[in-house]
């Protein structure tokens, strides 16, 4: 993508969707109130959170822009361009996997209209390609790589298509809705179909209007537990390419005249580049770099979308494999022990008559159990005695989100022998919210909660000592 392209996802997306700003205008205090109130008990669904829990997923730009050297492909390329020798999809996974990796999306068709699967509906596609001397279809083969591998599987489909002569019409419409059932049906469950607004003009000069309801409609029908992303109900885009959320994130949006589940996404690729270039080999992002766009992106709440295009010979590039597994190191280094496991809590107030939802929740490891404050109770804190003084310099906080996401303001303290002293203090927690910090040695700590949108809820905490 560029500025470009950003602009105009931004734009389709948000119009398509109908997603309004959080502003309240015209609304007494009241109301407003009760608003808020109501989007504290909007809940994601089974799916939504079971991608969620995935965290680091990863995309896969790959077609004849590989061969190219392009961005954006024009359409009209010959597919005989298309021949990845050494294409290896159980590579890909492998790879993925090692990097703690747990969904492939790849891109199906991009703007070039050029299928990386037989369409039977467009000749521009594999099946007129060298490899594999035209009987070969990478769709099948990476998904079957991932089912064999114990990745989840997705792809991403353009809509613009600057090859397909029929659009720019209302056949264009049926057309796509035919590549999408083709999809959707051949290669097994699909975890995430990703569309995007890209609007240019097709080979006859005409733009196409997106009858995006209809073809959520064949995603509902065919593969009902596949969540839709980025112009989609399911999954939005975070807003920006470079892997970072904000540090105010909310899963619940406002939509229409009410509020809905829609959290964010944030893409980012791994080169300078979405597409394979050579020249950009020695450009892969820094350890430093990643780490940073980790901690903003699945410490915002949000899920990572790192893209790792594959090179002409079909295979994850060297320079990317070895920065991924110095990713994953680090990250195991940082979170192998958990100093707040096992740790004493004692809430300044707890519901009534919840014993299931005592402070000692938030340290027993449980991802089912968790602390819950009363109702108008607020600020409320949690002091927790670690089972021996440690030194951290990351914390985390989990909200319970099958419930909800309610905090907007809190603040962590550490006991220094005279008195509590801040060490980090942040706004939304949601799914999960890492905060990093200078190094921190006490045995205890207070989390107080300072402002939610109804009463609050904490399913853990984490105190990590990250090597970097």
């Amino acid at each position: 993508m560029d500025a470009f392209r950003r602009l105009v996802v931004a734009g389709l997306c948000v119009a398509a969707l109908a997603v309004q700003s959080l502003a309240q205008e015209g609304k007494t205090v009241s109301e407003k109130k009760d608003d808020i109130r109501a989007a504290a008990w909007v809940r994601p669904t089974p799916q939504q959170m079971a991608w969620q829990e995935l965290e680091f997923i990863a995309f896969a730009h790959f077609g004849v822009n590989t061969f190219t050297d392009k961005e954006w492909g024009e359409g009209n390329e010959d597919p005989k361009i298309f021949n990845p020798t050494e294409f290896d999809a159980r590579q890909w996974v492998r790879v993925l996997k090692d990097a703690g990796i747990k969904l492939l999306i790849i891109t199906a068709k991009h703007h070039d209209g050029f299928c990386l699967w037989p369409s039977k509906y467009t000749e521009h596609s594999v099946k007129n390609s060298p490899w594999r001397e035209g009987k070969g279809d990478v769709v099948r083969e990476i998904s079957n790589a991932c089912a064999e591998g114990g990745i989840k599987f997705g792809f991403y489909l353009s809509p613009w298509d600057r090859h397909e002569k029929s659009y720019g019409t209302d056949e264009y419409n049926e057309h796509f809705r035919n590549q999408l059932r083709e999809l959707l049906t051949n290669y097994g469950p699909v975890t995430e179909v990703w569309f995007d607004g890209a609007c240019g003009e097709g080979p006859n000069g005409k733009k196409q209007v997106y009858d995006f309801d209809s073809y959520y409609a064949v995603v509902r029908e065919l593969q009902p537990d596949a969540l839709i992303a980025i112009c989609g109900p399911d999954i939005r885009w975070v807003g920006n390419e470079d892997g970072v959320a904000r540090d105010t994130e909310w899963s619940v949006q406002k939509r229409g005249d009410g509020w809905a589940w829609h959290p964010a996404e944030c893409d980012v690729s791994i080169r300078p580049g979405w597409f394979y270039h050579a020249n950009q080999d020695n450009n892969v992002k820094s350890l430093a770099h990643l780490l940073d766009i980790y901690y903003k992106s699945i410490g915002r709440n949000s899920v990572l979308l790192l893209n790792i295009p594959p090179d002409r010979r079909g295979l994850f590039h060297e320079n990317d494999a070895q920065r991924l597994k110095e990713l994953r190191q680090v990250i195991d280094e940082t979170f192998k022990v958990n100093f707040a496991r096992g740790g004493k809590a004692m809430a300044s107030a707890t519901r009534e008559n919840a014993p299931d939802h005592a402070a000692g929740m938030i340290t027993d490891g449980s991802m089912y159990t968790y602390w819950a404050a009363p109702e108008g109770v607020l600020p409320v804190s949690i002091e927790i005695e670690l089972p021996k003084a440690a030194a951290f310099n990351c914390a985390m906080l989990r909200e319970f989100v099958p419930t909800g996401q309610r905090i907007e303001k809190y603040l962590l303290e550490a006991w220094d022998g005279q008195g509590w002293k801040e060490f980090a203090r942040g706004t939304t927690v949601g799914y999960k919210k890492l905060d990093r910090f200078p190094a921190v040695t006490a045995s205890r700590v207070r989390l107080t909660i300072i402002e939610s949108r109804d009463f609050p809820t904490i399913r853990e905490i984490g105190l990590f000592k990250s090597p970097r």
